[in-house]
C-alpha cells in the first residue's frame, strides 16, 4: 500500500501534536512526531509511505491536494486537532472530490467525538482511534476494508461502527527511529521550540503517563496512562544516530510527558549516555520529584533544561487538580535542580478549580520565590476527553463546545472558563500582567541575562522575546475589535447568563 502522512493546512500555524495546540506566543513550532512515528512503523511493515507537513511549508489545500495526488496513494492519513477540525474535515472533502485514495483521520477530538467528524465530513472513510501506528497497518493489511481491523472506527448505512479497542503498544523499539523519517521527509530549519537552541529535534523515550492530573490532554485521550518504554539502548542509540547523522541538530528534546517516571531507568539512559561519550544537549518534561543524584547524573549526561509543570502555588488548588506533588517536594527539587546546573523552564496556570484573585497571586508569589530560569503562566483549558472537561461542564462554567471558538482571533486558545467568583476576562488580564511582571521583576531578568550569554540562549532568548511581544501587541489591538460569532474577553455566553 502506498500511504501518506499528512498535517493538513490551516489558517494558523499550530502543532497538531502539541498538547497545546495553538499559535504560539513565541514562535514554537513542532515536528509531527505522532504522524511520523506511524510513517516509519507501516513502511518498516512493508508499505510506501510520503510524509507531508503543509503547516511547515506554507501550503493551501489545493498544493498540497497536488503534492498528494503525485504520489497516488492508496490512503491519507490525516492528523486533526480540537481547534482545527472543522478545517481539517472540509479538506478531506476537498482532497477525496480530486484524488482517489480512502482517508483515515487520528487524533484525540475524532477519537472521541466520531459521530460529530462524520456529521463535519461527507467523504471521510475511516477514523483510527488513540494510538494508531498498529491500526494503520492492519488496516493496509485488511486491504482497507475496515470490518474486524482493531481500533477503527467507520460509517456503514448512515449508522457509525465502532470496532473493538486496540491495546497500546508495548514494545515501542518496534517503531523505527523517528529521525530517520524526520530526515527524509522534512527540513529541521521548519521547526523550532522557543526554550530549545534551534535546529531541534524532537523524540520520545516512552509513551503514557501514569499520573492522574485532572487536566492533561494526551494521557487521557490518546496514549493512556499506563507508561510504556523504549529500551535504554534503543533510545540512546538514536540520539547517537542523530549526533552522527544530524549534526546541524544543536539540541534534542524529548516529547514524552514525564520522561523521569522510572529513576532507575533514567539513570541507566545517562550511563550509556556518558559511557559512549556522546557529546549532545538534551532537554525534557519532566515532574518535581528528582531525586538530587539523578539530576547530577542527567547533568553531566547533557541534560540542559527541564520543563516543570509545578501549576500553582497553593497546595489546596494542587490537590484539586490531583497533582500528587507538594510545594515542599517542589521546592527541594528546584533547590537540587539549581544545584546540579540544570536550568529550569516552569509552567504554571491560572483558573485551576479553586482558584481564586488571592490563590493566583500566591502563585505568583511562590514561583517568584522558587525562580525558575524561564516561566511561563497560562490559563487552563479544558480539553473534551479530560476529568477537567467533564467538572467544568457539569459545573456551568464551560462557555462553548464550539471547536472554532476554542482559538482567538489571533491563533491562541481562548479562555472559555468563566466562574462566578472569578470571570474569564479576569483570567485573562491576570496571565498577561503577570508574565509581564514576572520577567519585569529584576532579581529575575538580570538572572535571565546572566545564563543566557551563550551564543545559542542569546539567539533563541531574543527569538523567543520578539514573538512574545508581537503577541501581546497583537493580543492588545485585538481587544477594539469586534469579530461576531467569537467569545471575547469580558464576554459570556448565554450560557453563563442562564447560570447567574
Amino acid at each position: 500500500m502506498r500511504v501518506v502522512f499528512l498535517t493538513t493546512p490551516f489558517k494558523f500555524k499550530i502543532s497538531r501534536a502539541s498538547r497545546w495546540p495553538e499559535q504560539t506566543k513565541s514562535g514554537t513550532l513542532y515536528y509531527p512526531f505522532w504522524t511520523a512515528q506511524a510513517a516509519g512503523y507501516c513502511e518498516s511493515q512493508g508499505n510506501e509511505i510520503l510524509l507531508l507537513d503543509a503547516i511547515a511549508n506554507g501550503w493551501g489545500f489545493e498544493t498540497t491536494i497536488e503534492k498528494i495526488d503525485e504520489f497516488k496513494p492508496d490512503l491519507v492519513v490525516v492528523d486533526t486537532s480540537l481547534p482545527s477540525i472543522k478545517s481539517d474535515a472540509k479538506f478531506v472533502d476537498q482532497l477525496k472530490e480530486k484524488c482517489d485514495t480512502k482517508v483515515c483521520m487520528v487524533g484525540s477530538y475524532p477519537s472521541i467525538y466520531p459521530e460529530k467528524v462524520f456529521e463535519m465530513s461527507s467523504s471521510l472513510d475511516f477514523i483510527a482511534f488513540k494510538e494508531y501506528d498498529e491500526t494503520i497497518v492492519e488496516l493496509c493489511n485488511n486491504n482497507l476494508k475496515p470490518e474486524g481491523v482493531l481500533g477503527i472506527i467507520y460509517s456503514k448505512d448512515g449508522k457509525v461502527v465502532k470496532n473493538k479497542d486496540r491495546p497500546f503498544l508495548k514494545d515501542l523499539d518496534k517503531i523505527p527511529f523517528v529521525s530517520k523519517i524526520y530526515k527524509r521527509f522534512l527540513n529541521p530549519a521548519d521547526y523550532r521550540y522557543a526554550l530549545a537552541r534551534h535546529p531541534m529535534i524532537q523524540i520520545m523515550s516512552a509513551r503514557g503517563c501514569p499520573n492522574m492530573c485532572v487536566y492533561c490532554n494526551v494521557p487521557q485521550t490518546f496514549m493512556s496512562r499506563d507508561f510504556r518504554m523504549r529500551s535504554p539502548k534503543h533510545f540512546v542509540d538514536e540520539m547517537e544516530w542523530i549526533n552522527k547523522n544530524m549534526p546541524e541538530i544543536k539540541e534534542i528534546f524529548i516529547e514524552d510527558d514525564t520522561m523521569t517516571v522510572d529513576k532507575e531507568r533514567m539513570k541507566e539512559i545517562c550511563k550509556l549516555i556518558m559511557d559512549r561519550g556522546l557529546k549532545i544537549v538534551w532537554s525534557c518534561n519532566v515532574r518535581a520529584d528528582i531525586p538530587y543524584d539523578v539530576l547530577v547524573m542527567m547533568k553531566k549526561a547533557g541534560c540542559r533544561m527541564m520543563i516543570v509543570g509545578y501549576e500553582s502555588g497553593n497546595q489546596n488548588i494542587l490537590n484539586n487538580i490531583k497533582k500528587g506533588i507538594t510545594l515542599e517536594m517542589a521546592e527541594e527539587f528546584t533547590k537540587n535542580a539549581k544545584k546540579a546546573g540544570i536550568k529550569i523552564f516552569g509552567c504554571f496556570m491560572i483558573g485551576l478549580p479553586g482558584d481564586t484573585r488571592e490563590t493566583i497571586q500566591e502563585t505568583f508569589e511562590w514561583a517568584k520565590k522558587v525562580n525558575p530560569d524561564m516561566a511561563q503562566i497560562e490559563q487552563i483549558v479544558p480539553f473534551p476527553g479530560t476529568e477537567f472537561y467533564d467538572w467544568a461542564k457539569d459545573k456551568g462554567y464551560l462557555l462553548t463546545d464550539e471547536p472554532e471558538e476554542w482559538l482567538n482571533e489571533t491563533g491562541q486558545l481562548n479562555f472559555i472558563i468563566d466562574y462566578p467568583n472569578l470571570r474569564r476576562d479576569e483570567i485573562a488580564e491576570l496571565r498577561d500582567k503577570l508574565m509581564v511582571r514576572f520577567y519585569l521583576n529584576p532579581k529575575q531578568f538580570l538572572t535571565m541575562l546572566k545564563d543566557n550569554l551563550h551564543p545559542s540562549e542569546m539567539k533563541r532568548l531574543s527569538k523567543a522575546s520578539y514573538d512574545y511581544l508581537i503577541y501581546l501587541l497583537e493580543r492588545k489591538l485585538s481587544k477594539k475589535k469586534s469579530k461576531k460569532g467569537s467569545i471575547k474577553p469580558g464576554e459570556v455566553s448565554q450560557k453563563s447568563n442562564e447560570r447567574k
